[in-house]
């Protein structure tokens, strides 16, 4: 219920007039691996990258041993934070509101908070360019902020685009999970008990039709 609250209030203030300088963007239509190892890697990049500024206020520290890394990859991600501490940003609040005139978003729910949010997500941090004047500028959100973390901006050739848009595909991956980690628990739970429940109305109907068979 907190999840599903938080998802709408975030959505409401990232669709809020002014916030997006551009509403009809081309997104770009790439596959998201679904696999632990790209999570994995996503992870990494978001501990040691995107907690500079933002936070994942519902995903814990312990939470990251359900993608299979293990108690010493978490132990570096975590620092002097506990286990049982959720990702925090690594700048204080004060600094990031002073530096962006707000408080980055929380990334927990990022991937849901719009439609088509894991595309939206890639398009941005890889819509990065380089304008005629040298500033650094973004094709889906113009005049954003956020610095151009991975230097998409700055790769001078498909090689190095290529290398950043892998990291960027881990890395959605990454944040898909983290809005809902247990859905790949929850679908697979959800095969067995349709699979049950269609077995339970075919017993059921057999024994319907004997019972009727008989008072008949």
């Amino acid at each position: 219920m907190r999840r599903w609250i938080a998802t709408m209030g975030l959505a409401a203030s990232l669709l809020s007039p002014g916030v997006y300088a551009s509403t009809h963007v081309e997104l770009k239509d790439v596959e998201i691996p679904k696999t632990q190892e790209a999570r994995q890697r996503g992870a990494a990049t978001v501990t040691g990258v995107c907690l500079m500024c933002h936070s994942l206020k519902y995903v814990k520290y312990q939470d990251l041993l359900a993608l299979g890394l293990t108690q010493a990859q978490v132990d570096g991600m975590r620092g002097e934070y506990p286990m049982e501490a959720t990702l925090q940003s690594m700048t204080p609040i004060e600094i990031r509101k002073e530096s962006y005139g707000k408080v980055p978003p929380d990334l927990s729910l990022m991937a849901v908070a719009r439609k088509n949010g894991p595309q939206y997500i890639y398009s941005l941090w890889t819509g990065y360019y380089t304008d005629k004047d040298g500033n650094t500028d973004n094709h889906v959100f113009p005049g954003i902020k956020m610095p151009d973390m991975l230097g998409y901006s700055m790769a001078t050739d498909d090689a190095q685009r290529k290398q950043i848009e892998e990291t960027v595909r881990d890395t959605v991956a990454f944040l898909e999970w983290a809005a809902d980690p247990a859905a790949e628990t929850r679908r697979s739970i959800g095969v067995y008990v349709i699979g049950y429940l269609v077995l339970l109305t075919i017993l059921l109907y057999l024994v319907k039709r004997r019972t009727w068979r008989r008072i008949r």
